[in-house]
């Protein structure tokens, strides 16, 4: 919770002149930013913890195993997570922190508005 990629995320999301309710205890996985009258989420995601392939993501040296049992762990509650909440009727944007590096924000702001506005 309170990531910087999750802070630039809000950001954005509010600059659009969205609101959002933040950690919703009662939705699977606890979605980081929750948009309830859209029936949408946005679900900021860490390149090392979730395991995402854009090259930020390198298994530590020691204690190896430990590392690819954790981390495939985090990803198959991800997906258990997604499908869940999408079972319920969400939509779901999930967000990588490698998306939110200043170079790529206004990439992301055109992806933000277009998922919740709909476009």
């Amino acid at each position: 919770q309170d990531t910087t990629p999750e802070m630039v995320v809000r950001r954005l999301a509010h600059s659009l002149g969205f609101r959002f309710r933040l950690h919703v205890k009662t939705l699977p996985g606890t979605p980081d930013l929750v948009f309830p009258r859209l029936r949408k989420i946005i679900d900021v995601r860490g390149c090392f913890w979730h395991v995402h392939s854009c090259g930020r993501c390198r298994i530590p040296s020691s204690r190896r195993a430990y590392w690819l049992r954790k981390l495939e762990s985090n990803k198959t509650r991800d997906r258990k997570v997604l499908s869940e909440l999408r079972r319920q009727g969400w939509r779901v944007l999930v967000v990588w922190e490698c998306e939110t590096i200043p170079g790529r924000r206004n990439q992301l702001q055109r992806r933000l508005a277009k998922f919740l506005r709909g476009e």
